[in-house]
């Protein structure tokens, strides 16, 4: 039997290479649209799927992996796997978590151990590399688990938007709601907590937007090592140059630059700009990432959700 397989589904936004790299397997979400069914990221690129965003009328919807797709993933992976640690985006979010367990049960000849990630995104990502390079070094089952366990409290997440309408559209908006009545050009800084979009800050330019996002960054990492991602949703330009920025800056010791996959796009539309990172812990006078009141600035998840994925 081999290695410890790591799970994730499409929301985590892991570059294809990565996901090569570390030997990652995705099961992708569903975008629906007129009348088509595409698998996220596998039959609908980010750069096909922002260009039909702005060529068609009607609007995407998606809808989560299904029984079958992780029963397949499991079933498969039971052939020469020693276990699978599947991690994915948070149960309030969509029944993804519920889903993963019950085909673990039914089609799994190994041990599955089925995690909660409370994040999304590249944030998520950062969870299931964690997870994967552990495995990669051929460490056991809870080793692995315990690797993308002892990650999420230490991802950090922020995004900008120039237009909420796509939030908007289901109705799940949470606190930006607030917002969408002012007629002044606002951008404002979001992030999810307790499976609610939550306003960071609110300022009146993207680039003070992306300057802040920096600024936040800076107050959780300050000159320890970093590890981030710039994501985009079809503002490649921008990212490119906040990722110089960021390089400059930051004592970056792994950054990559993320798309939104056409599963997150379909919720937040094009012009998405965000920063996830966490720091390298560097011994025991290393400030502790805490997501305690006043101190949460990633997904959380532990109410109902305003925000669905599907």
């Amino acid at each position: 039997m081999g290695k410890i397989a790591v799970v994730t589904d499409s929301v985590a936004c892991v570059p294809a290479e990565l996901v090569e790299r570390y030997d990652i397997h995705v099961v992708p979400f569903h975008v629906l649209w007129d009348g088509s069914d595409y698998m996220d990221g596998v039959d609908l690129t980010p750069a096909e799927f922002y260009r039909l965003f702005g060529e068609n009328k009607g609007y995407p919807t998606t809808s989560q992996p299904s029984l079958a797709d992780f029963v397949r993933t499991y079933a498969r992976l039971s052939e020469t796997a020693e276990g699978i640690v599947s991690i994915h985006i948070p149960s309030e979010l969509t029944g993804v978590v519920s889903v993963a367990k019950t085909a673990a049960r039914e089609a799994a000849s190994v041990p599955v151990i089925v995690i909660d990630s409370g994040l999304a995104t590249i944030a998520q990502g950062f969870v299931v590399l964690a997870a994967a390079k552990v495995a990669e070094a051929g460490v056991g089952l809870e080793e692995v688990a315990a690797a993308a366990e002892s990650m999420m409290p230490r991802v950090h997440f922020y995004a900008t938007l120039d237009d909420l309408k796509h939030l908007h559209r289901g109705g799940r908006i949470g606190e930006a709601a607030t917002l969408l009545g002012s007629k002044l050009r606002i951008n404002p800084i979001l992030n999810l907590e307790n499976g609610r979009v939550r306003v960071v800050s609110v300022v009146r330019t993207r680039r003070t937007a992306v300057e802040k996002m920096m600024d936040m960054m800076w107050q959780h990492v300050g000159e320890r090592p970093l590890h981030a991602s710039v994501f985009h949703g079809d503002a490649l330009s921008e990212a490119e140059r906040i990722s110089g920025e960021i390089q400059s800056r930051f004592n970056c010791v792994e950054f990559y630059i993320t798309e939104f996959t056409p599963v997150m796009g379909a919720h937040t539309g094009p012009g998405v700009l965000g920063l996830a990172f966490y720091a390298e812990e560097t011994g025991k006078d290393a400030p502790a990432d805490s997501r305690q009141e006043g101190g949460r600035l990633g997904f959380l998840s532990r109410s109902p959700s305003l925000y669905s994925l599907g």
